[in-house]
């Protein structure tokens, strides 16, 4: 990956990162616009690396960035309101904080995707062959099972490490991003039913992993959903809210949520497809409870999306 990690970037993020001034540093930052930015240089930036692209190809691929960042607002008729950014591998980050209009939101939005999408280019948030060892080693002794059951592909353990060594070299943010499809699938029971048709580990990793996250995998686990609703009425809505809550809990605190919002867009699906003819008031998009809990003073956004082994482990040990 190109190097991006230097002058305006590193101002940059002395700016977001200080805890003095804060407010005032904001003032004089235009963070939707720097956000597209960073992400327009790493797409010229890549695209340059690569010896096969002609300048013709350089030019055209920045003259394309204007769909790089995906930009959604949660429906609401009054304040507070919320919004989520979408970067171009699929990570999603949201306002943390209490907005009382949608630009404002819009740009607390920025600047929490921002501020991870910098920290991200740190050598620290690289996946080495170092992080790798740690990380079984602390999955190992978490789940009371040998270290050396990494190098079985068949067990649990070999199969996070399968994953971590799959992206070797690649960041953190984007081992997240692959990790949201295997979240998914545990989530939705897709991991429990593939390993009972004696599918592999490894192949299932392998061909997830190419396939990625599309609208048909959505589909297909709307449609679990919607069939576990047809045998136990209400489960779906039961279902949703408490993804809601999830993601509305995700959002205040700074951390990365494809996987809390792609869980309450597919429980969603589900539901206006068994309920198309009554009122969607609490189907279309995220929930918040925040009129009822008012958060006074709300934590600083984190940087939160290094891998948990643990989590992992028990996701693919299903």
């Amino acid at each position: 990956m190109s190097q991006v990690w230097g002058s305006p970037y590193d101002n940059t993020m002395s700016h977001l990162l200080s805890p003095s001034d804060f407010g005032k540093s904001l003032k004089d930052l235009n963070i939707v616009a720097m956000l597209h930015n960073f992400w327009e240089q790493k797409q010229v930036e890549q695209v340059k690396g690569s010896d096969s692209q002609s300048e013709d190809s350089v030019k055209g691929s920045a003259s394309q960035s204007e769909g790089l960042l995906l930009y959604e607002s949660a429906p609401s008729p009054r304040p507070p309101y919320i919004y989520y950014v979408t970067l171009p591998g699929g990570s999603c980050f949201g306002n943390y904080k209490e907005c009382e209009t949608q630009a404002e939101a819009r740009r607390d939005a920025a600047r929490v995707a921002l501020m991870n999408s910098l920290v991200n280019e740190l050598p620290s948030r690289r996946i080495t062959p170092l992080f790798i060892t740690h990380s079984l080693q602390e999955a190992a002794s978490a789940s009371t099972v040998s270290v050396e059951d990494a190098c079985d592909p068949s067990t649990s353990l070999g199969a996070y490490c399968l994953l971590l060594q799959s992206y070797t070299g690649r960041t953190m943010l984007e081992f997240q991003e692959g990790m949201t499809v295997f979240q998914l699938l545990h989530w939705n029971g897709t991991l429990k039913i593939l390993r009972e048709r004696q599918c592999s580990r490894q192949n299932v990793i392998g061909y997830y992993l190419q396939r990625g996250l599309d609208a048909s995998m959505r589909s297909s686990m709307a449609l679990d959903w919607l069939g576990r609703e047809r045998q136990t009425p209400r489960q779906l809505r039961m279902e949703l809210r408490a993804a809601q809550r999830e993601l509305d809990v995700a959002r205040r605190h700074g951390n990365e949520l494809r996987f809390y919002k792609e869980k309450t867009e597919i429980l969603s699906l589900a539901l206006s497809q068994e309920f198309t003819h009554q009122p969607h008031t609490d189907i279309h998009g995220p929930h918040t409870d925040s009129q009822e809990h008012k958060l006074h003073e709300p934590p600083e956004p984190h940087i939160n999306y290094e891998p948990s082994s643990i989590q992992t482990q028990n996701m693919i040990h299903t």
